[in-house]
């Protein structure tokens, strides 16, 4: 039996699609593990959008069942002034039912941003993605200094979880890339070592 880390994330402009991909090549790294991928569906500020149940392209809409089901957790968001991306937020405070059973109590969970500006709330937002893990019982995981590419960076890279300057369009860096993948397989170790306890 597979060990499964939920990525889960929103996009809007394919970054942190791009980021959540290379989070799964660290937890597909990892014998034993796989990578679900999926993502959420816009919301609208006028009257709840529509969507349709499966997305034109890209990952997969997520379901309670997702979380449910998962062994560990890496949620990722766009900056919007400081915090998660709406469409995110809105998903997450659905999760109400989960949070009754304490399904997802006790499994490892990671965040990872990308922002447009520099100083536009990395951090900050992916401390407000932590807040509903906590309140889920979740274990927080971070990525350690011990990881040699966060302390070379030049653009994204936090001990709070993998990030990324997404201004005038750059891709990736090479440290972003590698901190995405150890977050991923950071994440899947530590589930198949709960696991087997």
């Amino acid at each position: 039996m597979t060990t499964k880390i939920l990525i889960l994330y929103f996009s809007r402009h394919g970054t942190t699609a791009t980021m959540a991909n290379h989070i799964a090549r660290g937890v597909e790294s990892v014998q034993g593990a796989e990578a679900i991928l999926r993502t959420v569906p816009d919301v609208s500020a006028v009257c709840e959008k529509l969507a349709d149940t499966i997305p034109e392209h890209g990952a997969l809409y997520a379901t309670l069942d997702d979380l449910h089901n998962c062994d560990g957790l890496a949620l990722g968001s766009p900056t919007h002034f400081g915090n998660m991306a709406a469409p995110l937020k809105y998903f997450l405070d659905g999760t109400t039912a989960l949070w009754f059973t304490g399904a997802l109590v006790g499994k490892p969970a990671g965040v990872f941003t990308s922002t447009g500006s520099l100083h536009g709330g990395q951090e900050s937002t992916l401390l407000s993605m932590m807040l509903p893990l906590l309140h889920h019982g979740m274990l927080l995981m971070g990525l350690p200094y011990t990881e040699a590419a966060l302390r070379e960076t030049a653009s994204g890279g936090t001990p709070y979880g993998p990030s990324h300057l997404a201004s005038e369009g750059a891709g990736l860096t090479d440290h972003e890339k590698i901190l995405c993948q150890a977050l991923g397989a950071r994440l899947a170790k530590t589930a198949l070592s709960l696991k087997s306890v």
